[in-house]
């Protein structure tokens, strides 16, 4: 079967199937959280400042940075949705790796900075103080229910930095100018939402074919080696 649609197959199943799992729908900011994360972290790096960042209970969040006129603005735009893809195929290549309890502290210190610098809404304090906890117990507390809660993470990363681009592309279609990102940068450059829309996409499908990869590799790994 064609690479690129074992991807798409398998991203379809694997989010029809996390759907299934109780409570599922609070994990979901998780993409959420790594994604103003690289808006607030591209901010930094261009010497700007980070205001406040909030999160929300639909799934959905902004931030709200300060830098310079011209270049940056546009970097700053580009930067959430290419994170959050690239975070989530870290998580897989950490899996790949026996690398499960740098991939949970990870995400807790990503959490932790937030909490501490930049988020004040209730609702985002609390999905990051019960995401800090529940890591940390996983790691420290129940190391043998860590990595199924690891993969569990990390393929809704994966689904939702894919599908926060479907979103993003049908929004550009329709509604334009309320397509988040890509209208931030159609109206700071002279390309229109959809090319960036379509970027984004094109992107972190590329990263979910990758993450992917790195799956199905270790469990090759691991039925040849017996472990079950």
């Amino acid at each position: 079967m064609n690479k690129w649609l074992k991807t798409l197959l398998f991203l379809v199943g694997s989010a029809l199937l996390t759907r299934l799992i109780p409570f599922s729908s609070l994990f979901r900011n998780l993409d959420t959280m790594f994604h103003e994360f690289g808006h607030a972290l591209m901010t930094l790096l261009l010497s700007g400042d980070v205001l406040r960042i909030e999160l929300y209970a639909d799934h959905s969040g902004v931030t709200y940075s300060a830098v310079e006129a011209g270049l940056r603005p546009v970097l700053v735009s580009l930067s959430g949705y290419p994170f959050a893809s690239l975070i989530a195929l870290l998580l897989f290549y950490l899996y790949s790796r026996g690398r499960v309890r740098w991939g949970l502290l990870l995400s807790a210190a990503v959490a932790l900075i937030m909490l501490v610098l930049y988020v004040r809404g209730t609702f985002g304090i609390l999905w990051l103080s019960g995401l800090i906890a529940l890591n940390l117990a996983m790691v420290f507390l129940w190391p043998k229910a860590s990595k199924y809660y690891y993969l569990f993470l990390a393929f809704l990363t994966l689904e939702e930095s894919v599908m926060g681009t479907l979103y993003l592309l049908s929004a550009s279609l329709l509604t334009p100018s309320r397509a988040g990102d890509a209208a931030n940068l159609a109206g700071l450059t002279p390309l229109p939402a959809i090319f960036w829309a379509l970027i984004f996409f094109l992107f972190s499908f590329l990263c979910a074919k990758w993450s992917l990869g790195y799956f199905f590799k270790k469990e090759r790994l691991q039925k040849q080696r017996g472990v079950r």
